[in-house]
């Protein structure tokens, strides 16, 4: 006999208390190292750039669950706790990782059954799935579409040209920056199944598309 899967709430003050949760351990996964965290000297990789990344996630998690029919509780807590090992653990193990610390603090608010943390663990754990999304289930498709429609559109750009200037680039390499992100972006566009998601690829698509355009146009060095 399988086990039976029940439908769980997750109350608004409940959820708010699971992101404190997940910022205070990104936070101390920086300070407990001697030398400033994983990739500190990153900037976007501090805890306070994890933390807004896994919040873009679970807004884009959400609206793909509510729209395709997923379990919207399951998905959000998922996509909440997916990087929350991230900044503590190598990157090939921070999946199953993250799922253990979703696991301990669940099982420690003793109202979730079994069925529903189960669900939950699954989803992080496969978040890093680079397979077809359709194998996984649903609440798992959401989340790894998240992750990767993330990475593109403005936010994907905006991060870029940070990069630029931490690598002391000029804005005559934007170009190139932006070029990355459209990669990306196509990249992401061929993995998303679900047709929400997929408009959501296309639609950001067009933002980094357009700005690559405004480029060409203002900066003269640029296509000579």
């Amino acid at each position: 006999m399988g086990v039976e899967i029940t439908e769980t709430t997750v109350t608004d003050a409940e959820f708010e208390a699971m992101k404190q949760f997940v910022f205070e351990y990104l936070a101390a996964s920086v300070e407990k190292e001697d030398e400033g965290g994983r990739m500190r000297w990153y900037p976007w990789h501090s805890a306070e750039y994890r933390h807004n990344h896994i919040l873009n996630v679970v807004d884009l998690a959400t609206e793909i669950a509510e729209k395709e029919g997923a379990d919207v509780d399951v998905t959000r807590v998922a996509a909440l706790f997916h990087d929350v090992a991230k900044l503590e653990t190598d990157q090939e193990l921070h999946a199953e990782a993250g799922a253990r610390v979703a696991r301990e603090y669940l099982e420690a608010q003793s109202e979730y059954p079994e069925s529903f943390i189960a669900q939950v663990t699954r989803a992080i754990e496969y978040h890093s799935y680079q397979g077809d999304v359709t194998d996984l289930s649903m609440e798992s498709q959401c989340v790894i579409e998240a992750d990767l429609l993330d990475k593109i559109g403005a936010n994907g750009t905006a991060l870029m040209l940070l990069r630029m200037g931490y690598e002391a680039r000029t804005h005559m390499d934007a170009d190139e920056m932006v070029d990355r992100v459209l990669e990306r972006g196509l990249d992401a566009a061929s993995r998303v199944r679900s047709d929400t998601a997929d408009s959501i690829a296309h639609r950001r698509l067009k933002r980094v598309k357009w700005f690559r355009e405004w480029l060409e146009d203002e900066i003269a060095a640029l296509g000579e």
